[in-house]
């Protein structure tokens, strides 16, 4: 894992995104490549197909220019591998195209404000579901990415969350401590004990911990683990069933992307 791609966009939740992907390019030593989106979904048509709003898009272009241009900077004084993309467009397609040849995509898990542009639930789940890179979903106050911290793999042996920890082990490697946590519900494929095998070859030495979920679901069960554990981020599958993101995501994933305090690590198997 080298190369990190993060959305740069002037909204709220771009502070948390940008710090916690200039976190894992430190640690691993890695390449930034920030991709600007000046975004044209900001820009409705009229009743004659035409764009009104060409004097907002271009406000929204020179508004990202200038943003950019500030990111640039900044990275530059922090001596980081880098560079900045302008692209306009509808972000997750943007960042779709520029995903191809990144390791991981860092954005938002949905913001606190439902009604924020752009929709970081519908765009993590976007290229979570269309993507083919694993994705780093960040909460908006969080300000730093511990990676020598503490992990929790919220396994449930399914293709997805094997997946999800095969693409998590470069980073499992830097972690003082990892959890392999399962929120029981009937529901387990593969053992615990046999994704802990695979981790301790990869030199992860992680330990096992069961919850029972009783009248919880589980995605609330792996949040409150999170909590305890003192986790710094999580490592999970994603489900799908169908490509309505309401009707997408088994409930953990929905209520994770939804509400978790901490990092998500996300990858569904095509």
């Amino acid at each position: 894992m080298k190369n990190i791609l993060v959305l740069v966009h002037d909204d709220c939740g771009q502070e948390a995104r940008l710090r916690v992907a200039m976190d894992i390019t430190r640690a691993i030593d890695g390449h930034l490549t920030c991709l600007d989106v000046a975004m044209t979904s900001l820009v409705a048509p009229d009743f004659n197909g035409t764009y009104t709003g060409t004097a907002l898009m271009a406000e929204e272009r020179q508004a990202e220019a200038a943003n950019g241009a500030a990111i640039k900077a900044r990275l530059d004084r922090e001596g980081l591998s880098h560079v900045v993309i302008n692209a306009t467009g509808d972000p997750a397609t943007c960042l779709r195209r520029a995903a191809k040849l990144a390791d991981l995509v860092v954005v938002n898990r949905g913001l606190d404000d439902k009604s924020a542009y752009p929709n970081m639930f519908d765009l993590a789940g976007d290229l979570i579901l269309e993507g083919h890179t694993p994705v780093f979903a960040v909460p908006e106050k969080v300000r730093s990415l511990d990676l020598q911290g503490r992990a929790v793999i919220a396994w449930d042996g399914s293709n997805h969350a094997a997946a999800a920890l095969r693409a998590a082990v470069p980073l499992l490697k830097l972690a003082r401590s990892v959890t392999l946590f399962y929120a029981e519900d009937g529901s387990l494929g593969l053992p615990l004990e046999e994704a802990a095998a695979y981790l301790s070859r990869h030199g992860v030495h992680a330990t096992i911990r069961r919850e029972k979920c009783l009248m919880d679901r589980p995605g609330s069960v792996i949040m409150a683990e999170a909590m305890i554990e003192h986790a710094d981020y999580v490592v999970m599958g994603a489900f799908s069933r169908s490509r309505f993101l309401e009707a997408a995501f088994g409930g953990a994933t929905q209520r994770m992307l939804s509400e978790s305090p901490v990092p998500i690590f996300i990858v569904h198997q095509a």
